[in-house]
């Protein structure tokens, strides 16, 4: 069978510090570089999100967080198909999931 070559190719955007997310078409390594991913694909479709929770050093995820949490508390969340949180920090993991839990994104915790 062939691959319609018409089908759009998934958008899926990362946000992690050292994973190398072979399945993303894009990659984050820092919130402000994670930020910034978001902000371009405002008005498009994200299939998938991968976040990790620690960023390195005193960086996490949480302002991408707070980002997307505004987003929704103002009308307008980001239309992401499922956000899967690979953090193998349990604690920050959870806080990650329930905040996105809360407004309403279809979010997942994957095993780091």
């Amino acid at each position: 069978m062939k691959e319609d070559p018409a089908a759009p190719t998934p958008v899926i955007l990362g946000i992690d510090d050292l994973r190398p997310l072979p399945r993303a078409t894009r990659i984050a390594r820092t919130s402000g570089e994670g930020i910034q991913l978001l902000q371009e694909h405002r008005d498009s479709f994200i299939d998938e999100l991968w976040l990790d929770h620690d960023l390195g050093g005193d960086d996490s995820i949480m302002p991408v967080v707070t980002l997307m949490e505004e987003a929704a508390f103002n009308g307008r969340p980001f239309r992401i198909g499922t956000i899967f949180v690979h953090s193998a920090n349990p604690i920050g993991a959870e806080t990650v999931v329930r905040s996105l839990t809360r407004w309403n994104y279809q979010v997942r915790r994957a095993m780091a």
